[in-house]
């Protein structure tokens, strides 16, 4: 990603995970935006309920139903989905057995919420059969209706389970359409076009849960795609004074002899709050650079996002502009 990875360009189905609290629906929608420019078509997906696509955008809360959402630069198009687990099952007995109606009926003597809170993997079978869906979805013409599909997914900690949820529960159909259905599910997101990005932050708790979840996809032989750092600070000192900074090792002569040249006196209370910024700023720095040191062990393409003092849609759209710079694109 860091170099425009043209591997991971060529997926069509694109999951974004991270810790809770990485932002990893802000980058999902980012992302999005990124794949779209260009004039590309492409579906962002939510899972988990939350309505965090529509707050994203400052719009109404999103219906079962692929919604346009937003223009993306050179004509792009994006448009989003909430998945309802509920409306998912009736489109599911309508589309394999033909049971409109007595979906209905099911819906109204509250079946639907009993199936999916008895076999809680359900729910997730009826989310991934759906994503699996728009990504093979052809027009009348036998071309991909969308260039890429984005998914924010499921945290890190479970992110691997709701993947792979069609083959773990393998058995609730032996034969016929769903099993069908849901062979396709396990060779989609096992397969080259289906990449998991993984969000984290340049903090102890959030790298080492992303490196343990590049370790469980790997072992699922799932892809891993790429890692983005997101709400990156700038670095605000020479690398050469990070180290005796963060020992706490900081010169006030030097900060007051530099702050009279720019012609700025300070009493010795705001100069011991300098001093003590530093040395915070550089112990958050070496943290920083050990947490980029251990991402750099997955030997995954990474890429780092700012930190802004706010997202609205404007952000986003300056977010996607740095995913777009760093080289990903829709594949051709």
């Amino acid at each position: 990603m860091s170099d425009g990875d043209a591997e991971l360009n060529q997926a069509r189905l694109h999951v974004v995970t991270g810790k809770g609290g990485t932002g990893k629906t802000t980058v999902a929608a980012a992302l999005a935006l990124a794949l779209a420019t260009g004039g590309h078509r492409v579906l962002l997906i939510e899972v988990e309920g939350r309505q965090g696509i529509a707050q994203l955008f400052d719009t109404a809360p999103l219906p079962y139903s692929e919604e346009w959402i937003a223009a993306a630069p050179g004509g792009g198009e994006l448009r989003a989905l909430a998945i309802d687990a509920e409306a998912a099952l009736l489109e599911y007995l309508s589309m394999f057995y033909n049971l409109g109606f007595a979906g209905r009926t099911l819906r109204r003597m509250g079946a639907i919420e009993f199936a999916t809170t008895l076999a809680p993997g359900l729910r997730d079978v009826l989310f991934t059969g759906k994503i699996k869906e728009c990504v093979t979805r052809t027009d009348e013409r036998g071309r991909y209706v969308y260039d890429a599909v984005v998914v924010d997914a499921p945290p890190t900690g479970r992110v691997v389970k709701f993947l792979d949820v069609t083959r773990a529960m393998a058995d609730l159909a032996k034969v016929g359409p769903i099993r069908e259905h849901s062979d396709g599910v396990v060779r989609l997101v096992h397969s080259d076009a289906t990449v998991v990005h993984l969000v984290t932050l340049l903090e102890e708790l959030p790298v080492r849960e992303t490196l343990e979840a590049v370790a469980e996809l790997d072992a699922a032989d799932l892809r891993p795609g790429g890692v983005v750092c997101n709400r990156v600070r700038p670095d605000r000192l020479p690398a050469r004074s990070v180290a005796a900074a963060a020992d706490g090792r900081v010169d006030a002569g030097r900060i007051r002899a530099g702050l009279a040249d720019a012609g700025l006196q300070v009493d010795d209370d705001t100069l011991d709050g300098l001093v003590a910024e530093t040395v915070e700023h550089a112990v958050r720095t070496r943290a920083e650079q050990e947490a980029r040191r251990q991402l750099a062990e997955t030997d995954l393409p990474t890429l780092s996002l700012p930190e802004l003092t706010g997202i609205d849609v404007a952000e986003l759209y300056e977010l996607a502009e740095i995913l777009t710079d760093h080289g990903i694109r829709s594949p051709r």
